[in-house]
This record gives C-alpha cells, structure tokens and sequence, in this order.
C-alpha cells in the first residue's frame, strides 16, 4: 500500500474566498490526509442551490424505483444489479428539463413563514450529486429481510409482518445510533478516513462524478460543423 503521508492542511479552520468575478463567496475545507486532499476538490460554492424541489421529487422517486428494482432482482437465480450510476445519467436530461419547464413559482408552507421555490434556476451539479446519495441509499441492500426470508424459506415460519417490520427498523436505527454516538471520531474526525471507501469513491465518483459531472455541466465552446470534446 505505501507509506501515508500526514500533512497538517493549510489553516486549522475553514477559509473563505470572495470571487468578485461571479459575486461568489467561496469555502475551502482542506484535509490533513495527502491521498484525500490530492483527489478530492476541497473548494464549495454555498451560494449554489442544492436542497431544491427537483433534488427532492428526483431523488425520492429514484431511491424507491432502485429500492423496487433491489428487492425484486435480489432473490432472482440471475441476478440483475441496477446501481446508482444509471441515475447519474437519466437524472441530468430530467434535471435540466424540469429546469426548462417549472415555473419560478415560490410555494409557501402552511401555518408558517417558510418557502421554496419550484426552479431556483439552472440545474446545477450540487442538485445532481445530491440525487445521486439518494439513489445509491435505494441501491443498498436491507440486511435484516434476510434473516426474515431465511426464517420462511428454511425454517417454514412466517413472520409477522409488523414483527418483521420493527426489525428492518431497529437494525437500521442502530447502525444509525452508533454512528450518531461515534461521530466525533468516526465521521467528523479527518483523520479517521477509510481507504476502501476512498476506492470506490475515487474510482467511481472522481471519474464519474468530477470529471464527468462536470464534463456535462460545463458549456464547450465549438466551432459550427465540429463535435463537441463529450
């Protein structure tokens, strides 16, 4: 694997950078880790709307339909495996067209002084990231249908369905508890970082997301007769 090289970042604490070109206040969050900080870009643009009504509607429709097509496909002899990577890509020409036919309409909760607006503006590669999570949590498989599916297959018992239910929850809920309670050193620690999620998201995001992502957000400039660079 090589040596790890542990580099103190830039400043101990989040800098921000005004660019005066786009009016942009723009964050930059460096990691200690030299591997992490090579590959992953450490500049944010907060003023970019992420959490939008299209990330949302999307996002959710995604995560069931892939949570559907898991589940159906799982227990198959051949399996089919739909991964969030499809999304990826259905999710951009979907993104933009709602993008091109929402109205800018601002939709007020009830009972309060919050609001939201329908097409903030451009679909941005924030909102198509953020699609992304969404799909790849539909993708994940439920480990505690198991053991409900090896109790009637093998063992001829049912199980009762709010039974079963509770215990898809309460596994979930205590994955979900131990990170909460471990957060400071699992999650927000930077130098706990975990190499073998740095393959996969290197391997898949960097190319895919990064380069990619950008790749389909970016406007290329081409002359009339020629194709584009994509």
């Amino acid at each position: 694997m090589g040596d790890v090289l542990v580099l103190s970042p830039p400043s101990g604490h989040q800098e921000s950078s005004f660019d005066s070109s786009q009016g942009w206040q723009v964050e930059e969050n460096d990691h200690p880790i030299e591997e992490v900080r090579l590959m992953l870009d450490p500049s944010d643009n907060p003023n970019i709307p992420a959490l939008t009504f299209r990330t949302w509607l999307i996002g959710v429709i995604s995560c069931m339909l892939l949570s559907f097509a898991t589940a159906f496909f799982n227990h198959r002899t051949e399996q089919l495996s739909i991964g969030s990577v499809c999304i990826k890509i259905i999710a951009l020409p979907i993104g933009r067209f709602l993008a091109a036919t929402l109205p800018k309409k601002e939709i007020k909760y009830p009972f309060t002084n919050w609001s939201f607006s329908l097409n903030p503006g451009p679909f941005s590669m924030n909102e198509h990231c953020l699609i992304t999570i969404f799909a790849s949590v539909g993708a994940g498989d439920l480990y505690a249908m198991h053991v409900v599916i090896i109790v009637k297959v093998f063992y001829h018992t049912k199980i009762n369905p709010i039974v079963a239910f509770l215990l898809a929850q309460t596994s979930q809920l205590l994955g979900f508890s131990w990170v909460g309670i471990n957060r400071k050193i699992l999650a927000d620690n930077p130098y706990m970082w975990w190499p073998e999620n740095l393959i996969q998201i290197i391997i898949q995001n960097i190319l895919l997301i990064s380069h990619f992502f950008r790749a389909l957000h970016q406007k290329e400039k081409r002359k009339k007769g020629t194709i584009t660079r994509f």
